[in-house]
């Protein structure tokens, strides 16, 4: 058993996340950061929840690309191939849950 705090949690870079759970092909992690990610698709599904600050999630489809915000207890679920860049407003703190070999 590990108690953890989202809101205290920073990652010494970028993105840089603490491993909660690993449930062998998949992973859920704490991430920290104030910077953009970049254009991806995911191996899988994966969920997305922001526990603290604001994250513009920006997703392309065949309709163009669309911007979701998204405020604390929020979140999306993409699919395999879900092409998506997370954008935070300021320090966000999120939950990921994603297989290992996602990106």
């Amino acid at each position: 058993m590990t108690p953890f705090a989202a809101r205290d949690f920073v990652a010494d870079k970028a993105w840089g996340s603490q491993l909660l759970s690993d449930f062998g092909d998949v992973t859920v992690r704490l991430h920290s950061t104030d910077m953009p990610y970049r254009w991806h698709v995911n191996t899988g599904n994966e969920v997305f929840v922001v526990l603290d600050g604001i994250v513009d999630m920006h997703v392309r489809d065949t309709n163009g690309e669309r911007v979701h915000r998204l405020a604390p207890g929020e979140g999306m679920a993409f699919g395999p191939g879900d092409e998506h860049v997370a954008h935070p407003q300021g320090l966000a703190r999120v939950l990921v849950v994603e297989r290992k070999d996602s990106e």
